[in-house]
């Protein structure tokens, strides 16, 4: 049986699952969400931008906590910080936006920078940006800070080519999702590198979800399908909780498989 020691520096298993096709269709969907629940609880549920991000922060903040506690990752409570770390970016970008008028254009440009910032210190401190190597605590802090930071861009990208180039929210589903499949491509048919196309496709994920969740809540006077923010965050939430259950059991089972070699 594999150990689930940890020690103050380092993991005995990593933090961050198999990139599968569950994983991105997890992450997609919880794009999606952090697109419409933060649109929910901010004037459905009529709380404001300052209550919800708090709200939301404060759960972030304690989720994160545990998560970074674990020795190994358990599928619960990473794609609970997923979620909850989607729901805090779209609010990061939203607070800017609304709050002190930071044009779209200038956000993006602002957190495609911090990324590479992000991207540059965690290289030159730990020799990689690999996700199959996050087995230190300072390895999944800087990750967690990238996503954070993926996540606040692409709020603001998607939001950018679908509102500020005045695409549309089917347009800039359609670009951002052929960006995805050109990546996809280049790395599958040109060999292209798997690290780089992995944070390109996470980032591009991001205004994908965001789009295809404004494309399916908005209603049709602004070019969306009307289903609404409540709607399409019961869609994805279920759908969400079903995948996490079937990777939860599977985890168990791998667990007991390796128990009785």
């Amino acid at each position: 049986m594999l150990s689930t020691v940890k020690t103050p520096s380092t993991f005995s298993l990593n933090k961050v699952p198999e990139v599968t096709l569950l994983f991105w269709l997890i992450k997609m969907m919880s794009t999606t969400v952090g697109e419409t629940a933060a649109d929910f609880l901010n004037m459905n549920m009529g709380w404001g931008l300052t209550n919800t991000s708090l709200f939301t922060g404060l759960l972030f903040v304690v989720v994160l906590f545990f998560q970074m506690r674990s020795d190994r990752y358990i599928p619960v409570l990473y794609w609970s910080t997923v979620l909850l770390i989607s729901v805090f970016g779209t609010l990061v970008t939203d607070n800017l936006t609304d709050h002190f008028g930071v044009p779209l254009a200038l956000s993006t440009g602002v957190f495609a920078v911090l990324l590479m910032i992000v991207f540059g210190v965690w290289y030159s401190k730990e020799g990689t940006l690999s996700i199959h190597s996050i087995i230190t605590p300072k390895r999944e802090a800087f990750y967690w800070l990238a996503i954070l930071i993926t996540f606040s861009l692409g709020t603001a990208a998607g939001d950018w080519a679908a509102e500020g180039l005045d695409l549309g929210y089917l347009n800039a589903a359609t670009m951002f999702g052929t960006m995805i499949l050109m990546t996809t491509i280049s790395y599958y048919a040109l060999r292209a590198d798997g690290v780089l196309c992995f944070w390109i496709v996470y980032i591009l994920t991001r205004p994908f979800g965001a789009s295809c969740g404004d494309l399916l809540s908005q209603p049709s006077a602004n070019g969306g399908m009307g289903l609404g923010t409540t709607g399409t965050s019961v869609l994805f939430l279920l759908a969400i909780v079903s995948l996490i259950g079937y990777l939860t059991y599977r985890v168990k089972i791998e667990a007991l498989e390796a128990e009785s070699r």
